[in-house]
Order: structure tokens, then sequence, then C-alpha cells
């Protein structure tokens, strides 16, 4: 197990009626700027609760902050930080929001020319304004860790930044709200969060026992719950198992002593940006062709998954990893996914020489957890996967 260190500073407030003690967490003397996105949060009840709960509060809101967080969207709302006076910030909504709020933290402090900086100069964000999240749509983890993913549609870029100063200092989870998210977003949610715990533990061996452990616990929740929350959103117990098991894949916490991967992200994130197609149905259409062509150095990982997650039992080791695979891929149809960019869009026939020509455009010359996949790599998967 590699060297490591943890801190996680999110306050988890979990469970139903958890809304109504926002004001515990926030400064009395707070002025906060309420953001949110397509205003669902208008229908399920969660904005009248949210205000009730902010009554004496100095409360300016922002809407409108979409799937993919927009900088021109974002950088409009930090001009009513800046002209309002905003002390703190509260995102309530799903991961977009969320990212967006933390965009936002950092751009209210940052001193350089332009905050798209934050996005390109790749320098851990050390400080932010103080932030905390009511959590709508389970799928990104973003309500417990310290990353954001910003969309620039004018120069068609999806990009990461993040660092310690980027943890939300609280997030409500209550698992009602799941009642009301359409069928498209459970399974979104469901794919993002398997996804994400896949990216830290489909790498190779490295005696991280419990990490492992860990991992696959979160994974064969997901498979048992879906079936459930896909077919009654509202059965609470199926709901709560979905939100926890989204938050704890991507807190930071299985990543610890251990390899990631990520290339799927990254490619994942160049098809979202080119095409605008939803950020886990990216990850379902790369990730089976992704374990394929790096067989050879995953396959120990992917057949102990076989074993664990989908108690393939039978075999060799490459038959069990490549019923692995399968498996994965079947789990995502299961769920109403598609997994080929073909599926998509009908421009596709350029998307791996463009996503390659990026990537080399940017200096990733080597991603994955041996920082071995190149560009052309990268291209030879997305070519698989059309």
């Amino acid at each position: 197990m590699n060297n490591f260190k943890y801190r996680n500073p999110t306050k988890i407030l979990f469970g139903k009626g958890q809304i109504e003690n926002l004001a515990t967490e926030i400064p009395a003397d707070a002025k906060i700027l309420m953001l949110y996105g397509g205003g669902s949060i208008m229908k399920n009840g969660v904005y009248e609760q949210v205000k009730k709960a902010l009554s004496d509060y100095k409360v300016v809101e922002f809407g409108g902050i979409p799937a993919n967080p927009e900088y021109s969207v974002l950088v409009d709302a930090l001009k009513v930080i800046k002209e309002e006076n905003i002390t703190y910030l509260l995102a309530v909504g799903g991961g977009s929001v969320i990212d967006g709020t933390k965009f936002l933290s950092a751009a209210a402090l940052y001193e350089g020319e332009t905050p798209w900086e934050l996005l390109t100069n790749k320098k851990p964000v050390t400080e932010g304004m103080p932030f905390g999240t009511v959590l709508t749509l389970p799928a990104t983890g973003s309500e417990m860790n310290s990353g954001s993913v910003i969309t620039r549609a004018e120069t068609k870029e999806k990009l990461a930044f993040g660092g310690p100063g980027m943890f939300p200092q609280f997030s409500v989870l209550n698992p009602e709200v799941i009642k009301s998210i359409p069928e498209r977003q459970i399974a979104n949610g469901i794919t993002d969060a398997f996804t994400h715990v896949m990216e830290q533990y489909m790498t190779y061996p490295i005696g991280a026992k419990l990490q492992d452990r860990f991992a696959e616990s979160i994974m064969q929740t997901l498979v048992e719950t879906a079936p459930a929350i896909m077919k009654d959103p509202s059965d609470y117990e199926a709901a709560s198992n979905f939100m926890w098991s989204c938050t704890m894949a991507l807190n930071g916490l299985i990543q610890q002593g251990v390899p990631g991967d990520w290339a799927i992200h990254s490619m994942g994130h160049e098809l979202t940006a080119m095409y605008g197609i939803d950020h886990a149905r990216t990850l379902a259409i790369l990730a089976g062709n992704h374990y394929r062509y790096n067989f050879e150095t995953k396959k120990e990982k992917l057949a102990q998954y076989a074993e664990r997650v989908w108690n393939i039992t039978e075999g060799s080791l490459e038959d069990k990893a490549q019923a692995g695979i399968k498996k994965t891929e079947e789990f995502f149809k299961s769920l109403g996914i598609d997994l080929k960019l073909s599926e998509y869009t009908e421009n596709y026939s350029e998307t791996g020489s463009t996503v390659a020509e990026r990537f080399i455009e940017r200096g990733w010359n080597g991603l994955g957890e041996h920082k071995t996949l190149t560009p052309t790599d990268a291209q030879k998967i997305i070519e698989m996967s059309y």
C-alpha cells in the first residue's frame, strides 16, 4: 500500500428533515448566494424548505446553472457575488451546481487575470469563499470532495480543478429528494458512481486489501440497489443506500494508498464537451473498451472484481477478467444506457483523432495508473467505441 495523507473536513447531515438544520451550519451574519439549476427544486419542495430554513438570513438567488456547469454562466454569478458583497455560498442541486459553486468559491478570491486560469494552471486551490451544499441528485460525490469540473462552450473544453480549499463545509443529504428525479438521471447517477469506483480500483494489485473491500462493497451495493431504485425512487431504503454509495464513491476514502486511473474520465470529458452527451453515458461508452485495450495490465484486478462483485468463479484468470468486462457492460445496459458513440451522434468519425490532438496540445502524453496511455492509445480506445 502506498503512503498517504487523508483529511476530509466536510460535515454530513444525512436523512429526513435535515434541511431545517441549515441555520445551525451557516454563520448568523452571512449574506448568502443560493445557487441552483434548472428549477426542479421549485417542484420537489426543496426550494421552499431551504428558504424557510434561511428565513433569518439575507439571501440572494442565482438560478440556471446548467448540467456541465458553463463558464459564461458562472462568470455572471461571480458578478453577483461581487456586486452584492456575498460572504457565503449555498449550492442547492446536483454535481453540476456544486461544481459550479466550487468554481465560484475559488474565483471569488482569485486575483489573477481571468478565473479560467483556475482550470488551466493546475495549481491546487488552498482558499475559497465558504460554502455548503444541499444535494438533490446523487451521482458525482462533489458534495464531499474537493474537485470540480467546468465546461466552456466557446472553446468546447471541459476541465477539472480542485484543492484543499474546495471542500464544502457541510452537505445535507436527504434521500427523499430522489423520488422526484427522472429515471434517466437516476441511471446516470448509478453509472457515474460505479465508474468512479472503477477508476480508483481497476488498476493493479498493491496489497491494499481494505481499500479493495471498500470499493467492492460500494459496487456491490449499487448493483443490488439499482433495480429497486429504478423501479421505485420513493423506496427510502433503496434511496438511502443509493445516495450514500454515490457520496462514498468519490469522497477520497477509497483512493487512499492505491493507484488511480482516471483515463476514462479524461476521454469522457471530451465527448461531453464535443457533443453534449451526459457525462455518465460517456463513461459507459468508454469503460469496457478501455479495459479491453489495457487488458494485460488490468486483468488481475478485473478477475478479482469478477469474482467478488459478480460471483464469477469458473475459468482461468483471463476468462474471469473478460467476464468482468462483459458483466459491467450488461449492468450499464440494464439501466437503459447505450454503449456506442454512434448511438449519440452521427458526427463521430473524427472523434478519436480530435481528442488525441487535444491531449497532445495540453501535454497529456501519459494518462492512466502507469502514466503510459498516450494520445494515440486514447484515439484507438475511442475508435473502438464508435
